[in-house]
């Protein structure tokens, strides 16, 4: 069974189960029954229904900040990666320190300007930059260290470009969009249901009560907004969460 056959049918579940207790009740009661001293239960039900979707809401803004958080610490980690190649291969010859440099200057460029738009629209990397950095990897690996100094970068240099592609990796797998599906139907379902309980408690049309009421539907389309553009861990957009790249490209 799918989780939308699941959630269906427990929605109608709990429908079924709420209505058929409440007619039965209905029937048992006597003609004569004081419906007055009943107590209103219609404003604790709005704010119940208030209370539980704002904790869901702010559950789901917790999470994409979260995940948000977790895709730049990722990007800053492959990127500094890739900059202490850059100073570590000082100590190499000109040629081979000016190839590995290109190496670098290659792999973040195609990074920002190609796999990262792709990354976004598509929701995984590019082949071409796996093979960037196969052959930065192969360039640094390939050379017989020629000094004592250069033995002593050799390791490093290859443990740097092993940090780089975890890093990479890891992209990889957070670049999926953080919420189900299910999770954005309950929120945006919520959200009809949280307002249109205002229309429950009689709302009139004077000036406060329309300024309430607008405003609070206004901040519940923002937070929505929020968490729709949290919900892409490495933005919406290539130039939001690729400024660790461009500072290593202009560098």
């Amino acid at each position: 069974m799918t989780e939308w056959f699941v959630l269906g049918l427990a929605m109608v579940l709990a429908c079924a189960i709420v209505l058929a207790v409440t007619v039965i009740r209905h029937r048992r009661v006597p003609e004569d029954d004081d419906t007055s001293e009943t107590p209103d239960v219609l404003e604790y039900m709005v704010m119940m229904v208030g209370v539980v979707y704002a904790i869901v809401l702010g559950l789901a803004i917790a999470g994409v900040w979260e995940a948000r958080g977790a895709a730049q610490d990722g990007t800053r980690d492959e990127a500094q990666a890739l900059h202490e190649i850059s100073r570590r291969v000082q100590v190499y010859p000109a040629d081979a320190r000016e190839r590995i440099e290109d190496d670098v200057r290659r792999y973040s460029e195609h990074v920002t300007t190609v796999e990262w738009p792709h990354m976004i629209e598509e929701h995984r990397l590019t082949d071409r930059g796996g093979e960037l950095l196969d052959t930065l990897r192969r360039d640094i690996a390939r050379r017989t260290p020629a000094s004592e100094l250069e033995a002593q970068t050799y390791q490093p240099l290859l443990d740097q470009v092993a940090a780089a592609d975890e890093a990479r990796r890891a992209r990889a797998d957070n670049a999926e969009e953080t919420l189900p599906g299910v999770v954005w139907f309950g929120l945006v379902a919520g959200a009809f249901v949280t307002v249109g309980l205002i229309f429950t408690l009689q709302i009139r049309r004077s000036s406060r009560e329309l300024l309430l009421a607008g405003t609070f539907s206004a901040l519940i389309a923002f937070l929505l907004f929020l968490v729709w553009n949290f919900d892409a861990p490495f933005g919406r957009t290539a130039t939001e969460t690729t400024t660790a790249f461009q500072d290593l490209i202009s560098a």
